[in-house]
C-alpha cells in the first residue's frame, strides 16, 4: 500500500479512471454483497488490532485508507478538495460536517489523521456494538446517549476541551441523524460552542456520500449506488469571534453551497 501522504499530496484528489475493480465485487455482479464483504473484512482486521492494543492513530489512518481504496475498487469515484486546509493547519481543531452515511465516518480518518490526530463525537450505541466497540474505544471518542440534549452538551464541552488541550482534534456531525439532503435548521451550534470554549479553530466539511445509503435493517450495510459520485470538501479553518454566530452561518453557507452545487452537477450529468 502506498503511503497515504503520497496519495493525497495535492489540494485535490479524484479517483483515477484506471482503478482496477475488485475481483470479489465482479463475482457478485456489482451488487452490495462484495462491497460489504470487503468492508467487514477491513473492520474485523482493525478490530483485531484494537483488541491487541495496536490500533494507534497510524493504524487508524491505514485502515481507513484501505476502506477508501475498496470503495474505489467497487466502483466508487471520489472527488476530494481542500486538502491543503488540513496539511497547513496541524494544530488541534474542531471539524464539523453534514452527515449522510457510514462512508464519511470510515473515510475521514484517512484524509485527516495523517496530519492531525482526531477522534469523533459518536452515539453511545456505536461503542456498544460488538463489531465496532474495540475500534471506537481505542480512539477514545466522546460517546453521547442522545437522550438528554443538556447532558450531551455538557459532555461534549467538558470532554471535548480535554481532548483538544491534549492535542487531539474532534470530528462532530451536528445533525440529530443522517440526512440525504442538508437542512441548515437541523445543524446545531455544538461545534461552534466547543471551539469557542477551547479557544481553537473550526473547520467545515461538506460531503455528499449517497453512493452508500443507509440500510433498512442494518444501517451501516445499506445499498450501494455506483453511478453516484462521492464529494468531500474541506473549508478553511476559522477563528471563533464573539458568540460565533457569524462563523456558524459561514459553516452553514459553505455546506449548503457545495451540496447544492454537487446536486446540480449530478442531475445534469
Amino acid at each position: 500500500m502506498r503511503p497515504i501522504e503520497t496519495v493525497f499530496s495535492n489540494d485535490s484528489y479524484t479517483t483515477p479512471d484506471n482503478t482496477p475493480r475488485a475481483f470479489i465485487d465482479r463475482i457478485f455482479f456489482n451488487t452490495r454483497i462484495g462491497f460489504h464483504i470487503l468492508f467487514l473484512k477491513s473492520i474485523l482486521r482493525c478490530r483485531n488490532l484494537a483488541v491487541k492494543g495496536l490500533f494507534d492513530n497510524r493504524a487508524w489512518s491505514e485502515c481507513s485508507y484501505e476502506i477508501l481504496r475498496n470503495i474505489e475498487r467497487c466502483g466508487g469515484r471520489f472527488h476530494i478538495s481542500g486538502l491543503d486546509n488540513i496539511r497547513k493547519h496541524k494544530e488541534p481543531m474542531v471539524f464539523v460536517s453534514n452527515h449522510m452515511s457510514t462512508l464519511e465516518t470510515v473515510v475521514l480518518p484517512a484524509l485527516i489523521s495523517p496530519y492531525n490526530e482526531i477522534t469523533f463525537v459518536v452515539k453511545k450505541k456505536l461503542v456498544e456494538m460488538p463489531i465496532f466497540k474495540h475500534i471506537m474505544l481505542a480512539r477514545n471518542p466522546i460517546a453521547l446517549a442522545r437522550q438528554n440534549p443538556r447532558e450531551d452538551l455538557i459532555a461534549v464541552l467538558n470532554q471535548g476541551v480535554q481532548r483538544l488541550k491534549g492535542g487531539v482534534s474532534l470530528v462532530i456531525f451536528p445533525q440529530s441523524t443522517r440526512m440525504t439532503r442538508f437542512d441548515p435548521a437541523k445543524f446545531n451550534t455544538l461545534g461552534i460552542k466547543l471551539a469557542q470554549r477551547a479557544g481553537v479553530k473550526i473547520l467545515p466539511i461538506a460531503i455528499q456520500t449517497d453512493f452508500w445509503e443507509n440500510g433498512k435493517w442494518f444501517k451501516d450495510l445499506g445499498p450501494v449506488y455506483r453511478k453516484r459520485p462521492i464529494f468531500i470538501k474541506f473549508g478553511p479553518p476559522m477563528e471563533i469571534k464573539g458568540k460565533g454566530k457569524e462563523e456558524h452561518q459561514e459553516v452553514l453557507d459553505f455546506i449548503s453551497f457545495n451540496t447544492e452545487q454537487w446536486r446540480k452537477e449530478t442531475k445534469s450529468s
